[in-house]
């Protein structure tokens, strides 16, 4: 069932923004390869556990997981994505990892096998639910005892120079969109600690959460990140919002360009980021 959080399904499946990340996805990859890279350093996958991948993409953390629990154990991706899902089972046959699964799936609400995996993990794929509460409950039940999750969400916009800095470009060009909700579902919606780890405990987890800093690696230096903020991030919205012309996105790319200089001078260029990181298990 995915009425739940349709509008969320509509976005990831049918629109230009959620088709850009499967065009984009060698780029994507690498730019937030190392958000990866900490969700399974928290994680400790072991050979042979079953895991769940919620918002599993286009599948680069479902290919990471299967690698790291080998063929004796299993990988099943969930996302509310059906392009995605169809992207990820394709990356898994070409690499030959039959021990992976995925299927279109609102996390919220579909009936996970009881006490079916032993670990649930994500990459910036859980923001983005109606209620999150829920959501978190729904998924606990999938755990086996002694079970974990590790989920991974953006933190603070102030220290994640990926959203700010094109998001203070585009306005300075064009002005200031109408505000939105912070909290509400979408890429930064879990960018306070205290908040989403009373959600989890509303959902009868126990929880441990922290902010990460990381450096994001996107490909091609610094002409390379800005060129990807101009595809996908606030600044794409704001341009959309405004009607922005081919001029406007140009001004908007050199201001984040100039920007991004003076952040990091560092040869592969990298940007920091803060990263929420929420560790929980389910109450005995």
């Amino acid at each position: 069932m995915l009425e739940i959080n349709a509008d969320q399904q509509d976005y990831w499946a049918n629109s230009p923004g959620g088709q850009k990340w499967i065009t984009l996805e060698d780029q994507l990859d690498a730019a937030l390869g190392p958000v990866l890279d900490l969700v399974l350093n928290h994680a400790q996958l072991r050979s042979g556990e079953r895991v769940l991948d919620i918002g599993c993409g286009t599948g680069a953390s479902l290919l990471a997981a299967a690698q790291q629990v080998g063929p004796e154990g299993h990988v099943m991706g969930a996302d509310i994505s059906a392009p995605f899902v169809d992207r990820a089972l394709a990356r898994a046959q070409a690499a030959g990892m039959a021990h992976v699964s995925a299927r279109v799936v609102d996390a919220q609400t579909e009936a996970f096998e009881a006490d079916s995996v032993d670990a649930i993990i994500s990459r910036f794929g859980v923001m983005f639910f109606e209620d999150s509460v829920a959501a978190f409950a729904n998924m606990a039940k999938a755990l086996r005892p002694g079970g974990r999750m590790v989920f991974a969400a953006w933190g603070q916009l102030r220290n994640n120079p990926w959203f700010l800095v094109p998001h203070l470009a585009a306005v300075e060009r064009l002005g200031q969109p109408p505000k939105t909700d912070r909290n509400a579902p979408g890429p930064l919606a879990f960018h306070d600690l205290d908040r989403v780890q009373g959600m989890f405990q509303a959902a009868g987890l126990l929880v441990q959460a922290q902010a990460e800093t990381v450096q994001l690696t996107p490909a091609g230096g610094i002409d390379g990140a800005a060129s990807l903020c101009m595809k996908v991030g606030p600044a794409v919205r704001t341009i959309a919002h405004f009607d922005g012309t081919a001029e406007d996105e140009a001004a908007i790319q050199d201001a984040v360009k100039a920007r991004f200089v003076g952040l990091s001078t560092d040869d592969p260029f990298h940007l920091p980021a803060e990263i929420n990181l929420f560790h929980a298990t389910k109450e005995r």
